[in-house]
């Protein structure tokens, strides 16, 4: 079980991240009542938050490769996903996450900025910030768009690839008893999929859909994304 200790270590190690890097604002909120932030701290808040909810996906992604190769290959798990290509994934996951946030960084801090500059929620969101500027942020919006269809919707495709690959392989097992055994060891997984994704798809239905829903609902959802992965998960594991 070796490698897949290693990957749960750099998923706590990525929620922690996500947690320090939006609790300041959030704390700041709800119990001291500060409601400002400067214009470089919500930069950096913005970098750090969506850097590491990037990354998270590319661990999870991680994580279902991880379920594959120790059920396709159970005897060979360890010599597959040794210690060094455990890194080199963690390390391809976060050079992936800075680069593709870095532009999206850039391209902020050079908006002008007018007006009265609220934010919807208790930490800097990208979708958030790019309303506020007084120019034109097409660039901004298609760029943000890239990133997510670039990692999470292409991490997304390729866990369900996995879990199809994972299926087909279960299937192949002669005894009911492997069969179960193998897709048991899947559950704790999937149960981190569906706590990081459905907080994910719910938050961007109610940006789409915002103006006929609650701004209660809109708080819960908002937080509920960010802080529901890493409440919830240690209890999973």
């Amino acid at each position: 079980h070796e490698p897949m200790y290693h990957l749960l270590a750099m998923l706590a190690f990525v929620e922690l991240g996500v947690s320090a890097s939006t609790m300041p604002t959030v704390l700041g909120i709800f119990l001291f009542g500060i409601h400002n932030i400067s214009f470089g701290g919500c930069l950096l808040q913005m970098f750090s938050m969506h850097s590491f909810t990037l990354m998270e996906s590319g661990i999870l992604l991680a994580m279902s490769v991880d379920r594959f190769v120790a059920i396709y290959s159970p005897l060979r798990y360890t010599t597959i996903l040794t210690i060094p290509r455990i890194t080199g994934m963690g390390a391809t996951i976060a050079l992936r996450s800075l680069v593709l946030m870095f532009p999206l960084l850039f391209l902020l801090k050079g908006l002008p900025f007018c007006g009265h500059n609220n934010l919807t929620h208790s930490y800097c969101l990208h979708s958030d910030l790019i309303k506020l500027p007084c120019a034109d942020t097409r660039p901004n919006s298609i760029l943000g768009l890239f990133v997510i269809t670039s990692t999470f919707g292409l991490d997304s495709l390729l866990i369900m690839v996995s879990y199809l690959l994972i299926l087909h392989t279960v299937l192949g097992i002669a005894s009911g008893a492997g069969q179960w055994k193998a897709l048991n060891t899947c559950v704790s997984h999937i149960c981190a999929v569906l706590v990081y994704y459905v907080p994910m798809i719910s938050l961007s239905l109610l940006h789409r859909f915002r103006q006929h829903l609650s701004p209660l609902l809109q708080t819960v959802m908002a937080n509920a994304y960010l802080f529901l992965p890493p409440a919830v998960n240690p209890i999973i594991y």
